[in-house]
């Protein structure tokens, strides 16, 4: 039995859990990738969050600009490895990706996944699915999205897709999350 190493990684979680318990009295919510993710992008991009049951796979509508009422489902990945979660319904209209640095789809042994934020990617819900449909895609938890789908749909760094434009306050907010140097 490794002891040193139990005590350790005990007295680490009592320090997550510290922070944890910090970030959900911030953002109002119990501390998970899902919840923060929506947190920074509804302060970042302007999203009134979804309160109704109903609207399973939204987590709310832009307020304000060329997306206004649009619906959006947010996920934030701490690496973009080409998956994203998908419902194969009418809704949500936009799904809305804060990413992590790109990685292949492998092992995760032996690295890391820093809570980061190095990209943002806008997709048009039916244009995608549409897509992935008719290339055979299977739609549900995981589903492969090819790389030129990921490069069309980023907003930043890149400003590839004009459907949502990133101001210079929303890049200043976003370059907060990005990952440290060195």
């Amino acid at each position: 039995m490794d002891s040193a190493g139990l005590k350790k990684i005990s007295d680490l979680l009592v320090e997550r859990n510290a922070i944890d318990a910090e970030i959900g009295r911030v953002i109002g919510r119990p501390m998970t990738s899902g919840h923060l993710g929506e947190w920074i992008a509804r302060e970042i991009f302007d999203i009134e969050p979804s309160d109704l049951a109903n609207e399973a796979g939204v987590d709310g509508r832009f307020r304000s600009g060329s997306l206004q009422g649009g619906t959006v489902n947010v996920k934030w990945y701490p690496k973009r490895d080409g998956l994203l979660d998908l419902t194969d319904t009418a809704d949500p209209r936009f799904y809305l990706v804060l990413a992590g640095p790109a990685a292949p789809a492998a092992s995760s042994r032996g690295t890391v996944r820093p809570w980061c934020v190095e990209a943002v990617y806008l997709f048009d819900a039916e244009r995608l699915l549409a897509d992935l449909r008719a290339a055979g895609v299977k739609i549900g938890t995981a589903t492969s999205v090819r790389a030129h789908h990921w490069a069309a749909a980023e907003v930043w760094p890149a400003a590839r897709c004009a459907e949502l434009a990133v101001d210079e306050e929303q890049i200043r907010q976003l370059r907060r999350f990005a990952a440290p140097v060195g």
